[in-house]
């Protein structure tokens, strides 16, 4: 192979894309990863990291471009870490997602038998985030910035729009920015660890359009918020919740323990499919509630529910995919190691007037095991861990538990594709379905059947 340095700018044709969306040039067998290169392109790059394994190299100019190559609708695309894929045809993001799990399971897991359908896309895939996490800081003329950070940094960029979120939230990131600075709100320093805020969160119900604001302070005392409150309330009726959460930490962790309301109720009401859920602060709810019927919706279907089934919710945070399953099912059982999670799925429950519900706190292995020697024996498992998946304790667990069917949700299809190995050992993966929970990004969500074999 040629020798490869750094600063060097070479020529090539893109010939596949990471699962981050980079694309992939090869120099004789050696891979260099362009980010913003499509499949098919010829193009002109610079190298800017070289490694043993790999180089990484920046897009330059492009000779040939891809069809599938269009215009980013967002001014702050190309210095925002938040999207990665805008500039991928909506439809070629789809594909690209859908090619992932394919490798995952089909080349990589030798599943060749799974049925793995085409992604659940959106009709709209803008304006989708029902709850932001936005970090606050200075300038350098001492002016307070609110915006999301700038690829592979912690620098942030000012924003007066983010075209992935509610249009309420861009509404209120600019209102409370102004009023940040009008009120001299001190602003928290990563690298003297002192200043007040840190972070500003909103969360705005789908379907009720009730809106939560959380001002996350490195401290207790907020002085401005009664004045920075009632200029937003006066603005925006729809304002319902304002918690000020207190983290105290000095590490990248968003959010502390502690909470206490400033303005309003301490949970916002909102509903999924006519189910209705209390959402607090600390809440998991998931981000794309157009997404999430679509989602619960398949997962209902491979549960094949008859109302004479015993459905287990395993990871059940505040009960959304459980309560989704009650009306068709005999008995929802829920278990979650979160105290306030499984409060709100009870209160959640009595919302819904579901009577055929149990929520327990604690490690799901655990209680699993408890319920089993009790005679409760689940026909079927809903599994919904978080990215680093299952913990293999509770898969093995779920072998012994033996129910006819698991439907296993991922947010990330390689650990759900590192779990699926144990459980094939008593159960055939049958089908998967991609859905693009987070449009324009690279992120997959994924709900897979499992069947006794």
């Amino acid at each position: 192979m040629e020798a490869i340095k750094k600063n060097e700018v070479k020529t090539g044709r893109v010939i596949d894309l990471t699962h981050e969306g980079h694309g992939v040039v090869k120099i004789d067998r050696y891979p260099v990863f362009i980010p913003q290169a499509l499949t098919g392109e010829e193009i002109e790059y610079k190298l800017i990291k070289v490694n043993k394994n790999f180089a990484i190299g920046k897009l330059l100019q492009i000779f040939e471009e891809s069809p599938e190559r269009v215009e980013p609708p967002c001014v702050y695309y190309y210095k925002c870490g938040g999207c990665q894929l805008q500039h991928l045809a909506y439809d070629a993001q789809l594909e690209m997602k859908r090619n992932q799990v394919i490798n995952l399971f089909h080349r990589k897991g030798k599943y060749t038998d799974t049925v793995i359908n085409e992604t659940i896309g959106m009709m709209n895939p803008w304006s989708y985030r029902n709850k932001s996490q936005i970090p606050v800081g200075k300038n350098k003329d001492g002016k307070t910035v609110m915006g999301f950070y700038r690829q592979r940094s912690h620098d942030i960029i000012d924003m007066d729009e983010c075209i992935i979120q509610d249009s309420i939230q861009n509404q209120l990131m600019v209102m409370i920015k102004e009023l940040l600075n009008k009120y001299k709100v001190s602003v928290y320093n990563e690298r003297s660890k002192e200043g007040l805020l840190r972070h500003v969160i909103i969360r705005v119900g789908y379907t009720s359009r009730e809106v939560m604001i959380v001002f996350v302070t490195n401290g207790k005392k907020f002085k401005q918020a009664p004045a920075i409150i009632e200029k937003l309330v006066e603005a925006v009726p729809n304002i319902k919740s304002v918690i000020q959460n207190i983290n105290e930490s000095h590490s990248n962790v968003i959010m502390g323990r502690h909470s206490k309301t400033l303005y309003g109720k301490d949970k916002i009401i909102d509903d999924l499919d006519s189910v209705e859920f209390k959402i607090s602060d600390q809440s998991f709810y998931q981000i794309n509630s157009q997404q999430t019927v679509k989602l619960y919706n398949k997962a209902l279907e491979y549960a094949q529910l008859n109302g004479d089934e015993t459905v287990l919710d395993t990871y059940c945070g505040i009960g959304t995919i459980g309560l989704y399953m009650a009306e068709k099912a005999k008995h929802v059982y829920g278990v979650e190691v979160v105290p306030a999670a499984i409060e709100d799925a009870k209160q959640n429950a009595k919302l819904n007037g579901y009577d055929n519900t149990t929520f327990v706190c604690g490690k799901a292995e655990d209680i699993i095991m408890r319920w089993k020697a009790e005679g409760i024996q689940p026909d079927v498992v809903m599994v919904d861990p978080p990215r680093k998946g299952c913990d293999e304790q509770f898969l093995k667990t779920l072998l012994e538990l033996n129910p006819k069917r698991i439907v296993y949700i991922s947010c990330n299809p390689s650990t759900q594709q590192r779990d699926a190995s144990i459980l094939t050992e008593q159960y055939q993966l049958k089908e998967i379905t991609p859905v693009d929970m987070f449009p324009q990004t690279t992120h997959i969500e994924t709900v897979a059947l499992f069947e006794q074999k």
